[in-house]
């Protein structure tokens, strides 16, 4: 098995690369945020493989990662998550790459709000994402700190600042515009018109 491969990075596109590793050249998936992080063309790199085998024959696919802990987090998504699979647990991965500390919060609090509002899923693939690792992300340790930990809760206001955040304005500025809405709305008003109206105050 392969957990590893340093060598010189001698092709790289959005999600494939490939690495020479002494005159022998590995083919190896990479999610796009990880491609945005690798070295140029001809420097050295290392990648954390996780070999995923075809059912159908297909071969061995290398998935690579640039440390322990994302290579740790995919493993999690594509073997815990019912009829994942490496491809869609890419995708998976691409999503939560906003913030890892973030998504283990997400997934230890129960928080749909957050998965759906920062991170994009559907409010189904949240509950079932939930479902699945709730009690296995614990055992993940993430070395960053979390940049929406004051999101983790539920509410109108919640989900109106982390729909603001997934469309790219800065939580403090959906915060600010969604505290302004509200200080000025009666207390049913709905998440969409908390956003629509958030949109012009910022």
């Amino acid at each position: 098995m392969i957990t590893h491969l340093r060598g010189i990075l001698s092709k790289k596109s959005i999600n494939q690369v490939i690495v020479d590793v002494n005159g022998v050249g590995y083919e190896v998936i990479v999610p796009q945020s990880i491609s945005e992080k690798l070295p140029a063309l001809d420097r050295e790199v290392k990648l954390f493989i996780v070999e995923s085998v075809s059912m159908y024959g297909g071969g061995t696919t290398l998935y690579g990662f640039l440390s322990e802990e994302e290579k740790e987090v995919f493993q999690l998504l594509k073997d815990e998550i019912p009829g994942a699979g490496a491809k869609k647990s890419l995708d998976y991965y691409d999503k939560i790459s906003k913030s890892l500390p973030d998504f283990r919060k997400a997934i230890m609090t129960r928080n749909v709000n957050l998965l759906t509002g920062i991170f994009g899923f559907t409010k189904k693939t949240a509950e079932k994402i939930i479902s699945a690792l709730k009690d296995k992300i614990i055992n993940i340790q993430v070395a960053d700190k979390e940049k929406w930990s004051k999101l983790i809760s539920s509410g109108v206001q919640a989900e109106a600042i982390a729909g603001l955040v997934a469309l790219g304005y800065k939580e403090t500025q959906a915060r600010g515009a969604v505290e302004q809405v509200l200080g000025k709305s009666n207390k049913n008003i709905r998440v969409e018109e908390v956003i629509k109206q958030a949109l012009s105050c910022i």
